[in-house]
């Protein structure tokens, strides 16, 4: 189609002057014409297949800037990824970091929850020994009944299985228990001054009726 409109606009030949006299040789009239067409047409031609190496060329071109960018958004994608990976990585470190820190601060406290408990139980028997060496002044059969019976009444404390909620509820109970030993003990200790005052008034009695 380039060719043809490209000839389209070729100047028409025009005849050639014939001089006077002369013969005219329209053979080589002819052949001059057929060589100056060749010769665009070889023109127009060799413009084509130029017009179209260039096209090809910014074909190839324009593939190669496709293909870098691709290759450009797939690094980009990987070095994204590859980020994202590792924040995840150091977020699940800081995840157990943290867990552990807690156990081992749950523990700490758990431990020292018992060892309270365990003193404190120390002391409760320390203190049933010491009111067992007071009373050595009363029969060794009383003092064995005795013994026998706040045996019976002792808890064992069992605290190494129980968590923090069972720990909390345990020393509760001691406390509660501990609380009702010593209101025992006080209306024990005041049943014993009443005794003691009532005696006291029955012997000054006796005497004023001696007297």
């Amino acid at each position: 189609m380039q060719i043809q409109h490209a000839l389209s606009f070729t100047e028409e030949p025009t005849a050639p002057k014939i001089p006077d006299g002369e013969k005219v040789d329209f053979d080589d009239i002819q052949k001059k014409r057929q060589n100056k067409d060749l010769i665009e047409l070889q023109a127009l031609i060799d413009a084509h297949f130029e017009h179209r190496k260039k096209e090809e060329e910014e074909l190839i071109a324009l593939k190669d800037r496709i293909e870098k960018r691709r290759s450009e958004r797939a690094e980009q994608q990987r070095i994204r990824a590859e980020k994202d990976k590792e924040r995840q990585a150091r977020r699940e470190e800081e995840r157990l970091r943290k867990e552990e820190a807690d156990a081992k601060k749950r523990a700490d406290e758990d431990a020292k929850k018992k060892s309270a408990l365990s003193s404190m139980g120390s002391q409760y028997s320390s203190y049933l020994q010491k009111a067992d060496s007071k009373r050595g002044g009363k029969k060794q059969t009383e003092r064995e009944k005795k013994k026998k019976i706040l045996a019976d009444r002792r808890k064992p404390l069992n605290i190494d299985h129980l968590n923090e909620d069972k720990l909390r509820s345990k020393a509760k109970e001691l406390w509660e228990w501990l609380y009702q030993l010593e209101a025992e003990k006080f209306e024990h200790i005041e049943k014993l001054k009443r005794q003691k005052y009532e005696v006291r008034e029955k012997e000054k009695s006796i005497k004023v009726s001696v007297v």
